[in-house]
């Protein structure tokens, strides 16, 4: 759901119940916005799921400079 909402997104979730869920999510869309920021443009990818089907969600959120470490 994330890929769909975030289709140049690098996207890995894990979650063994099926309502808990771990992602770390990279894009360049990232680029400039704060951790709130970025947590609101995936919510909002998972629309009335957030809260329902999907209980809690933790995540990561980098640009690719991020993640590969040239912060």
């Amino acid at each position: 759901m994330i890929e769909a909402g975030m289709p140049e997104a690098q996207v890995t979730v894990q979650g063994e119940d099926h309502t808990h869920f771990e992602a770390v999510i990279i894009s360049e869309a990232f680029a400039g916005k704060r951790t709130l920021q970025r947590h609101q443009m995936v919510y909002r990818t998972l629309g009335d799921k957030m809260g329902r089907e999907i209980h809690a969600l933790s995540m990561q959120t980098m640009t690719p400079e991020e993640a590969a470490g040239d912060q």
